[in-house]
């Protein structure tokens, strides 16, 4: 059993402590502690976060390995901090069944890199018509609990209210990619002045919102509960800043892109920008990080969306829609919620450790920097400012939208259950 001491860590923040790992397990936090034959990591000062928790990321094995593989991704996700991410299911077999959520849960085992859990798809082949095997993949050794068709809308008011009465059974979630088809046939980037002046096609907030507003009501109705995936829009908020205050049981996450970056961008006409839902307007950008900040938004997740260099590099037309985001996420957070006042360190871990958790039920992870519990930590030098370089990332994929931009802060270590995955910004 391996023993480490963490020195002169700032615990979420705080005061410099302690931290002394034995085995799997936390064993104390104070000043001045010892271990004998222990490794010591001199943090000098460094904050200390528990292990982060992605509830929205796409490792695309199987079927896409040139954009990413499990084991990629994973080391991905160690290098931004991260000891647990959800692994979406808009795969090449689709992860509809509980054959393929448990390949992709065993290969997330074996690697080692961080835990994955599979979200399971809501529908037959993500097309909208039938339910999947829900029940089964939650029976499965991938114990799925969180079900989406990410990538497209549950657009079928009948099967979404069909698919939260099933998961209300064993207490799941649907997490629903809000977009109403119809409106955004032809969408290129966000429907607004830019979009007019470009003459591309317009994604309409509305599309968003109207599908946000149906299915808070559906969960409310049939008392289950609803996931919101890459929130975007100003209105989005409202309507679930409303439906909070009513007690329907709704959660929802934004994406650090969608706290950053504008559609002003898209002026470039460079595809790194172009992502689904898209890059909105700077008054969307603010009213997000309120939100974020003042709990109406629950949780950052990555949306972690890798592309082959080949379906980035063309016209912006053809190129795909997404972006890599497990390598920066933590730096973006700081960026725009920690520098400007809006979350501490300590809501910087409940916003991305201890809540995206809980919504997915990620055993062992999310919890308090506190003896007894797992050793799933990761270890951030805040003082760091660098340029974004994606050839050293650990992402199969490159195509980043901060390449060549400064930002704030770098993981140096990350560990899962004591042992260390990150080792001084290398991936163990």
């Amino acid at each position: 059993m391996t023993k480490i001491l963490i020195r002169g860590a700032k615990v979420l923040g705080g005061e410099p402590q302690d931290v002394l790992i034995d085995g799997e397990t936390i064993a104390e936090v104070g000043t001045g502690l010892s271990a004998e034959g222990a490794e010591v990591v001199e943090a000098d000062g460094r904050v200390l976060l528990p292990g982060l928790v992605d509830l929205h990321t796409h490792l695309r094995e199987p079927g896409r390995e040139d954009s990413e593989t499990v084991l990629t991704g994973t080391r991905a996700a160690a290098s931004g901090g991260y000891t647990a991410v959800f692994a979406m299911a808009n795969t090449f077999p689709v992860a509809d069944t509980a054959g393929v959520v448990e390949q992709v849960y065993r290969l997330g085992r074996e690697h080692g890199y961080c835990d994955v859990q599979p979200i399971g798809a809501v529908t037959v082949g993500l097309e909208g018509k039938k339910l999947a095997e829900l029940g089964a993949m939650h029976e499965s050794a991938a114990g799925v609990t969180v079900f989406s068709d990410d990538g497209k809308c549950v657009d079928d008011a009948v099967i979404m209210r069909r698919a939260l009465e099933y998961v209300k059974a064993f207490g799941g979630v649907v997490a629903q990619h809000a977009q109403e088809p119809r409106l955004t046939e032809g969408a290129q980037m966000n429907e607004g002045v830019v979009s007019a002046e470009l003459g591309l096609g317009g994604w309409p907030a509305v599309a968003e919102e109207s599908i946000i507003a149906r299915d808070v009501l559906l969960a409310e109705h049939v008392g289950s509960r609803v996931h919101i995936c890459h929130l975007s829009t100003a209105g989005s908020v409202e309507i679930v800043r409303w439906a909070k205050s009513r007690g329907i049981d709704v959660t929802a996450e934004v994406t650090p892109h969608h706290l950053l970056l504008t559609d002003e961008l898209v002026r470039s006409y460079n595809p790194v920008y172009k992502v689904n839902p898209p890059l909105r307007t700077e008054r969307d950008v603010l009213a997000l990080r309120e939100a974020l900040a003042d709990g109406t938004i629950d949780i950052v997740a990555t949306d972690h969306a890798p592309h082959p260099h080949e379906d980035k590099d063309c016209e912006w037309a053809a190129a795909a829609m997404g972006m890599v985001g497990l390598e920066t996420a933590l730096s973006v957070v700081q960026r725009t919620m920690v520098e400007t006042g809006l979350l501490d360190w300590a809501g910087v871990a409940d916003r991305m450790s201890l809540k995206p958790a809980a919504i997915g039920g990620a055993q062992g992870h999310g919890r308090p920097v506190s003896a007894g519990e797992p050793a799933n930590l990761t270890l951030v030098d805040t003082a760091y400012r660098g340029e974004v370089d994606p050839a050293g990332f650990a992402s199969r994929s490159r195509n980043t939208p901060y390449e060549g931009r400064e930002l704030p802060g770098r993981v140096t270590h990350t560990w899962l259950r004591g042992r260390a995955t990150l080792v001084d910004g290398k991936l163990a």
